[in-house]
């Protein structure tokens, strides 16, 4: 079902915004637009063509299982382009709305796919095996980075600088989008709270968010006397109840809350993308 909603927004974003817009887009969907705009061949069918040696050369360090769910949702996502979406109205007013409505209808739908473990195809072959190759750089920087080109080709081949500047838009956005969906899911809250009561401070966390914590011993700057800090992860909901309760158990504590890019471990969703089979 996610891959289904995925190649939903995505042909949406390609079809019903980006190809009346005439705005170069990104991945072999940009190149599959030129071929349409130029020869009139079909978005969805040139886009598997592209997509065969690519992923001939991708298939072994994805892993057979990634390959042959990209493989059903890149037919998937190709059928609805050419057929499913050209029942939906077609967006036909400003440039700047047709590219930002395309940046977040793609992202989403790239982020629906890519938390699958899937994708689809063509360029995304090409994002995944760097990602396997260096997984400590994220989906969307990996993903802006191979587009730029296409999106240059195209703005130069149309002679469209305004539409190289939109497609920019679209690609930056996209990416934006994707990182959020994707590594948002890991993200949280993490709260260290200096009290002297960290067994307190602990019971309380539990009985309002069921969260588990952690007391770490330290000691005061100025006077030199043993403290703890306690240590609690959650999420943005948990925290504001953590926060208030911890207030209304300790009132001197010192409570420092901090954003978390990523958090793994028991009671938060682990999101593994791109990742060769061992």
């Amino acid at each position: 079902m996610w891959e289904l909603a995925g190649s939903i927004f995505y042909a949406i974003g390609i079809y019903n915004f980006a190809l009346q817009a005439e705005f170069p887009m990104t991945g072999f969907s940009g190149i599959s637009i030129i071929l349409y705009r130029l020869f009139n061949i079909s978005i969805g069918l040139s886009t598997v063509l592209l997509n065969i040696p690519v992923a001939i050369l991708c298939c072994k360090l994805l892993g057979r299982k990634f390959f042959v769910s990209s493989i059903r949702c890149m037919l998937l996502s190709s059928f609805i382009v050419d057929y499913i979406a050209p029942l939906f109205p077609v967006y036909q007013g400003d440039r700047l709305l047709a590219a930002l409505c395309t940046g977040v209808f793609c992202g989403i739908g790239y982020a629906m796919i890519y938390t699958r473990n899937s994708s689809t195809g063509g360029a995304d072959f090409i994002i995944m095996a760097v990602k396997a190759l260096r997984p400590h750089l994220s989906m969307g920087n990996i993903s802006f980075l191979t587009d730029v080109g296409i999106i240059l080709v195209g703005g130069l081949l149309f002679r469209d600088i305004d539409g190289m500047i939109y497609g920019m838009i679209v690609n930056i956005l996209s990416a934006v989008v994707i990182d959020k969906m994707i590594y948002g899911m890991n993200s949280g809250k993490v709260a260290f709270i200096v009290t002297k009561n960290g067994k307190r401070i602990c019971d309380v966390i539990d009985e309002c968010s069921q969260r588990g914590s952690t007391i770490l011993k330290a000691q005061g700057g100025y006077k030199q006397d043993d403290i703890q800090v306690v240590m609690c992860a959650c999420n943005s909901k948990e925290m504001y109840q953590v926060r208030k309760s911890v207030k209304d158990a300790d009132p001197d504590s010192f409570i420092v809350v901090v954003e978390s890019h990523e958090v793994h471990g028991e009671g938060f969703k682990m999101t593994n993308i791109g990742e060769a089979e061992n």
